[in-house]
């Protein structure tokens, strides 16, 4: 009925045996782990050799007892992943009659493992921004650096942090940028008409990249047939009309002229208003010159409004015209002729030294101020104007200056070179006023260029060069007068002996009888716009003149009048600066 007592007791006591084993074994592993604290290893070696004594999780195998898994799983450790599984496979090994088994504890593992990994993380972040404050250039060589850089590349440069931006926008780094000889020439194009609208568009062309891109200017719309310089880093436009009845369009039926001149700094895109001129202007002749610092124009030129100077070396001719029976009159003309004859001496004796004057003005350049001088153009009853007008950017004022004679005929054009603001009439007639002394020179050229009269001459300035571009009615023998052919060439001016020589010919047609060029160091870049099969085209040309091969070229084969009215080609103004 019941089973052998003696065979249970033996199944018991075998089960209390196995007990007490097992509790050896987690007393002798605990000591071990004792010692091994008191040696001072801390918890992160006990971690390191896979061992820990706040688990008391255990679970037997066979009689043998097993402690959770390897920390080395979760951890990511694939060394410790392979260690585990041979272990297993190999069964349990004995040393000194009893079992020494491994003790690991899953969570702790884990806990231990997460904090390692995050103490890695930080010292990895500490390491990586250590080094970005190390890879931090100063503030001089990061200058260095910016100001190689192209206009475009630069603005968006800008957009990177505050320290940049006021880097790049301080006075310094612009003179560093214009004295590295790090700029390249841009030309802004002024006037745009688009659906009979002034848009107020500037349309700037990188010459180096042949890109063009497109600036809004809200200041300028509605205003039409101003005027445009460079000066230094800014773009001044002065004058102009706005129609009063439609406005924004260009309607002259009923207009207002301006008076106003507005500066614009393609560097910070910004625009703030100068002095306004004596008398409002539409389309007047723009001319600019650095002159000395102690230089008295603004002050001396109350005493010289009312002296004119001859037309010619041969003969005078002034007010006093008005009375030639008078004794008085004909002495007085007499004093003004041989005066006149000294005074076109004296000048010939500058132009012979205008280059030295021009290296001298290079090394006085941080000691010398700008002055711009406006003549002739619109008034504000569309009536011609002689008068003229010097600005001096130290006072921010405009002072009158002496007319130009009644008989001059309308002022086409306008160059300075070397000291002398030389106006082209559309009577074939050349003067040069003296900016310094104040006061005109009338210059009689041997025979000018014959040209159409519808197109009218136009002046520019080259390194201490004078040239005029003028269109003319040719044959294939290039005898002159022949209704065959219409061309544009280029001439030169001799200062010296006061005489024109043809050095150029323009590859295009004269399509555009408002054709614009201007001039940059040893190039003449030059604009032509028409409209032909009703599409408004444009075409960009350049010359080199400091070679003897002086040949033009086209720099931009991307049209950007397309979407432009036929007014444009009208209204078009334009400048170039290097930025």
């Amino acid at each position: 009925m019941f089973p052998d007592r003696p065979s249970v007791e033996g199944s018991v006591h075998h089960g209390f045996e196995a007990l007490s084993v097992s509790k050896r074994l987690v007393r002798s592993v605990s000591q071990k782990l004792r010692k091994r604290n008191h040696k001072g290893e801390g918890d992160e070696e006990e971690v390191a050799r896979g061992v820990s004594s706040r688990c008391l999780t255990l679970y037997g195998r066979g009689g043998g007892c097993k402690v959770g898994a390897d920390a080395g799983e979760e951890s990511g450790d694939p060394t410790s992943r392979r260690s585990s599984t041979s272990e297993e496979g190999k069964g349990h090994k004995t040393k000194c009659g009893a079992e020494e088994m491994g003790v690991d504890c899953f969570f702790h593992g884990r806990k231990e493992s997460w904090k390692r990994n995050t103490r890695k993380d930080s010292d990895l972040d500490d390491v990586q921004r250590k080094s970005r404050m190390q890879l931090s250039l100063p503030d001089d060589i990061l200058e260095l650096c910016l100001m190689r850089l192209p206009l475009t590349s630069l603005m968006n440069a800008r957009l990177v942090c505050k320290k940049w931006n006021n880097l790049t926008t301080t006075p310094r780094f612009m003179q560093m940028r214009r004295e590295g000889l790090y700029q390249t020439p841009w030309l802004f194009l002024f006037g745009s008409v688009k659906d009979g609208y002034c848009s107020g568009e500037i349309h700037a062309l990188d010459v180096s990249l042949d890109q063009w891109h497109t600036l809004n200017a809200e200041i300028l719309k509605g205003r039409f047939l101003f005027s445009v310089a460079s000066i230094r880093d800014d773009i001044f436009v002065v004058g102009g009309c706005s129609s009063l009845s439609n406005f924004g369009r260009v309607d002259r039926s009923s207009f207002k002229t301006h008076k106003s001149m507005l500066v614009f700094n393609p560097w910070t895109k910004s625009w703030r208003k100068a002095a306004s001129m004596k008398y409002a202007r539409s389309l007047p002749v723009l001319g600019f010159s650095e002159v000395s610092i102690d230089c008295s124009i603004i002050h001396s030129q109350s005493t010289r409004l009312d002296r004119r100077f001859t037309q010619s070396r041969l003969g005078g001719v002034s007010d006093v015209y008005e009375d030639p029976h008078r004794l008085s009159v004909r002495q007085q003309l007499r004093r003004t002729f041989e005066e006149n004859e000294g005074l076109l001496l004296s000048a010939r004796k500058q132009c012979r030294s205008f280059r030295q004057k021009a290296d001298h003005s290079n090394t006085v350049k941080d000691s010398r101020r700008f002055v711009l001088i406006a003549v002739g153009g619109l008034g504000s009853w569309d009536e011609p104007l002689d008068s003229g007008e010097v600005y001096d950017s130290v006072s921010n004022k405009w002072v009158e200056i002496p007319k130009l004679p009644v008989d001059f005929g309308v002022v086409c054009s306008g160059v300075v070179c070397n000291g002398f603001f030389f106006v082209y009439s559309a009577n074939d007639k050349l003067a040069g006023y003296d900016i310094e002394r104040g006061y005109w020179l009338g210059i009689q050229t041997a025979p000018p260029p014959a040209h159409v009269h519808d197109y009218y001459p136009k002046l520019v300035s080259c390194n201490g060069r004078v040239f005029m571009l003028s269109v003319s009615w040719c044959d294939e023998d290039g005898q002159i007068g022949r209704r065959n052919k219409a061309i544009r060439k280029m001439w030169e001016l001799d200062l010296v002996y006061l005489m024109w020589t043809e050095v150029s010919t323009h590859p295009d047609a004269p399509m555009d009888w408002n054709a614009v060029f201007v001039a940059d160091k040893n190039l003449i870049f030059g604009v032509e716009m028409f409209k032909i099969f009703g599409q408004v085209l444009d075409f960009f040309t350049a010359c080199d003149v400091s070679g003897r091969m002086m040949k033009w070229n086209h720099i931009s084969r991307t049209h950007m009048a397309h979407e432009l009215d036929a007014s444009s080609c009208m209204a078009k103004t334009m400048t170039v600066l290097h930025v």
